[in-house]
């Protein structure tokens, strides 16, 4: 079975371009299957606030036919010891709405369905350029509320100009996810996220939108100084 992992690291601006413009490939690369690499972004900042786009920090979303080949990229390619420094997870897949091209999306694993166990969840979409007025308008509060929840332990944004965005988020159980999903949380305006999704309904903004949902199953390194990141990741594997 295949195994995902993401991937945050702070860089020079010259390597934060460079995986940008050049992101690895699949051909070059054993074991990988595909990977999205992307600027990190604060969730809910303002648009032309300087922490919207944090140009040296690079977030790398992958999916591998095996841990084996995650190590060996980590530490034999140029590009995969520089993620190394930063931090990242490991993911094995539970479920996922919507539809995205390039990944090989497997069948849901509802065996792993805990509701007390962390998630962790990962949203990929390539946008309509005309639309992306209306997303921000209807994104930021989103943002704020993933942001701002007691239920979260590490949630950020991350693009891929022009029309790629994706949003990462750690949660301490699934039911925290899953009840912020529903609008059920009980924080300010709990309807943020419910409301944006029936929008996206009436008028899609993307011509492709995945949310993924995955079990973590290791963590390694450090991201601003915080490690263990999800919580009781031993005790739950």
């Amino acid at each position: 079975m295949s195994v995902f992992t993401y991937h945050l690291v702070k860089t020079t601006y010259f390597s934060a371009l460079k995986a940008i413009l050049f992101p690895p490939l699949p051909k070059n690369i054993p074991g990988l299957m595909h990977a999205e690499c992307m600027t990190c972004m604060t969730l809910g900042s303002a648009i032309f606030s300087p922490s919207r786009m944090l140009i040296r920090q690079v977030a790398v979303f992958a999916q591998w036919e095996n841990e084996t080949a995650i190590d060996d990229f980590l530490g034999r390619n140029s590009f995969g010891k520089m993620v190394a420094k930063g931090w990242h997870t490991r993911l094995t897949f539970m479920r996922q709405w919507g539809k995205i091209s390039e990944f090989e999306i497997p069948g849901e694993n509802p065996e792993s369905d805990t509701p007390d166990a962390p998630v962790v969840a990962v949203t990929l979409a390539r946008m309509k350029l005309p639309e992306i007025p209306r997303f921000i308008r209807w994104g930021r509060p989103v943002e704020k509320l993933v942001r701002d929840h007691p239920g979260t332990t590490l949630s950020l944004a991350s693009i891929r100009l022009p029309r790629t965005v994706s949003t990462f988020s750690v949660w301490k159980s699934q039911k925290e996810m899953t009840d912020m999903v529903h609008g059920h949380s009980a924080v300010p305006e709990p309807e943020r996220h419910i409301n944006a999704m029936k929008e996206r309904e009436r008028k899609d903004f993307h011509f492709e939108f995945t949310t993924l949902r995955f079990k973590p199953i290791a963590e390694f390194g450090k991201w601003n100084g915080r490690t263990n990141i999800i919580p009781d990741l031993k005790k739950n594997n």
